[in-house]
């Protein structure tokens, strides 16, 4: 059923099945990975939004890396890894099409599943595409130890820019900084507010968020001029009946600033342009 508020248990059915033989065109996967991301609790919802809701009795949807055991499809062999969107199951019948081959011996599987997949297009598109940061400017990143979060930081920071995290727990703060992060802010045990004017003096110009909420207020009283927030997801509100817009929007029309929401899905056509830079920074240590 569709979860209220916090995902229960209950609102699931754990169901077996007899593994499905590949069609014309299929692969059957064995799938070793599952990326489980703050964006299936959307999925769960009844409502319109950039995909559609999974529907009551279906598979839950995620992205998944795994190995091809059977193919109907020239361009997948037994053995391939491949990538996609295959559910929260162990073994997935998927279209060939549907399907991107990947090297386990250039980065382990999971990195597929994480900088170099969803969420790493995600940061590399929603950063620069949208945030469009330049060299000695402040990025201020919520959610940041996420995995979206700290790979919008990093990028930030190869593009030369100072770059503040916000995240929850001494742990996660002590993280961002030694992936290079020039300032974290404990949101659980600091005032966020304080924090950022002491390390944003000059006030935020690209705000990367991912939370929403009472962050995404805070953050809009520290704009500075011409500043460009980049909306890409809302955590703290995915579990709320109501959600909680922003008050301090007027902020955007004082400094003259920009919101703007992105879908990486937008960008899929280029998702090998990305790849192949964030491989580049990986393999020299930058990211």
């Amino acid at each position: 059923k569709r979860p209220v508020g916090m995902v229960q248990r209950s609102d699931f059915e754990y169901a077996e099945a007899p593994v499905a033989e590949p069609g014309e065109g299929e692969a059957l996967v064995k799938i070793l990975y599952i990326s489980l991301d703050p964006a299936m609790r959307g999925w769960m919802n009844e409502g319109k939004s950039y995909v559609p809701p999974v529907g009551i009795g279906e598979v839950m949807r995620a992205g998944a890396v795994g190995r091809v055991i059977a193919s109907r499809d020239s361009n997948l062999a037994v053995g391939d890894h491949v990538v996609g969107v295959l559910g929260v199951q162990e073994y997935a019948v998927a279209k060939a099409k549907g399907l991107t081959k990947v090297d386990p011996k250039l980065v382990p599987l999971p990195v597929y599943l994480g900088t170099l997949g969803m969420p790493g297009m995600t940061a590399y598109f929603g950063l620069l595409e949208i945030g469009q940061p330049k060299a000695g400017e402040t990025v201020v990143v919520s959610g940041a130890a996420g995995a979206v979060g700290q790979v919008v930081g990093q990028i930030a920071k190869i593009k030369g820019c100072r770059v503040v995290g916000i995240a929850g727990g001494a742990d996660k703060c002590a993280y961002l900084r030694s992936i290079g992060f020039d300032a974290a802010i404990d949101y659980k045990h600091e005032d966020v507010k304080a924090a950022l004017k002491q390390h944003c003096p000059k006030g935020v110009d690209v705000y990367f968020d991912n939370v929403g909420g009472e962050i995404l207020d805070i953050v809009l009283t520290q704009l500075a001029m011409h500043a460009r927030i980049v909306i890409c997801g809302a955590i703290s509100q995915y579990n709320e009946s109501k959600m909680k817009g922003p008050s301090n929007y007027m902020s955007l029309l004082v400094n003259r600033a920009m919101m703007k929401g992105m879908v990486v899905f937008d960008y899929a056509s280029r998702y090998g342009e990305a790849a192949r830079e964030m491989a580049g920074w990986m393999e020299t240590g930058q990211l």
